[in-house]
C-alpha cells in the first residue's frame, strides 16, 4: 500500500516548490476560491495542474515562468465586468487570467468570477 498524496497536498507541494511570487500568487488565488466556494473540490490533473471543481471545473491554476494562468473552463459564458480575463480571449469556451509578478489580485472581482462559474456549472447539471 502506498501513501499517495492528496490533490490538496500536491498543490501545497507545488506552491512550496515554486518558492517565489508564483507560489505566492497561486496560494492567494487558492485562498480566494476556497473562501468564495467553501465546498470547492481540489484535484491534480494533467501531470501537475491544480484544478478546482464545483459541479464541474471552475478553473485550473497553471504556473509558467512569467505568469500564473487561471483558465476558466466556461469563461466565455461568464460576465466579467471588472475585465479580469486577459488571455485565451479568442475561443468560444475558455477564458484565462494571466497574473504577472507584482500584479495585485482584485479579490472581490475574482470572488465574483468564481461564484459565477460555480453557478453556471450548477445550472447546467453535473457535467464538467
Amino acid at each position: 500500500m502506498t501513501d499517495t498524496p492528496s490533490p490538496s497536498d500536491l498543490i501545497d507541494q507545488r506552491i512550496a516548490e515554486l518558492g517565489d511570487w508564483r507560489g505566492e500568487a497561486l496560494a492567494k488565488v487558492r485562498a480566494i476560491i476556497k473562501a468564495a466556494l467553501p465546498e470547492v473540490v481540489e484535484e491534480w490533473k494533467w501531470r501537475g495542474v491544480p484544478v478546482w471543481y464545483h459541479d464541474g471545473i471552475i478553473c485550473t491554476g497553471e504556473s509558467y515562468k512569467a505568469v500564473v494562468k487561471l483558465t476558466f473552463a466556461k469563461g466565455a459564458a461568464l460576465e466579467d465586468p471588472s475585465g479580469l480575463f486577459n488571455s485565451s480571449l479568442e475561443g468560444n469556451t475558455r477564458r484565462a487570467i494571466d497574473i504577472r509578478e507584482g500584479e495585485v489580485i482584485d479579490e472581490a472581482a475574482l470572488t465574483a468570477l468564481f461564484r459565477a462559474a460555480a453557478a453556471l456549472n450548477a445550472s447546467k447539471g453535473k457535467r464538467g
